[in-house]
């Protein structure tokens, strides 16, 4: 299967460091989604720890392991996984084409 999502190189970055910093070993990230928020939908992230990758779609870029959990895939079909870096905040990103509207507050989105 083609990629589900891409990865920017400053979201490679932030997950290197991540992972690097991590206090037991960690395979990577998982990125999920959630049912929640005012919109509906929110993106999760979390260790991936002893991950079973078959149980994923894979995604390697650059070193690093990104699983997608099955149930997220179709909402995350043509996302870009991003890291921003401002004044106020560090945190990552999904430019979801897919997203019909999201929340004011940026954390919850619908499909």
């Amino acid at each position: 299967m083609n990629n589900i999502i891409t990865v920017s190189d400053n979201a490679v970055r932030q997950i290197k460091k991540i992972i690097s910093s991590a206090s037991s070993k960690v395979d990577g990230v998982i990125v999920d989604v959630d049912k929640t928020g005012c919109s509906g939908y929110a993106y999760k992230l979390d260790y991936a720890k002893n991950t079973d990758p078959s149980k994923y779609e894979v995604i390697e870029k650059d070193g690093i392991k990104i699983f997608i959990e099955p149930k997220a895939t179709m909402f995350l079909i043509g996302s870009e996984m991003d890291y921003m870096n401002d004044k106020l905040s560090s945190r990552f990103v999904f430019n979801n084409p897919n997203e019909k509207s999201s929340c004011g507050c940026g954390e919850s989105f619908n499909i």
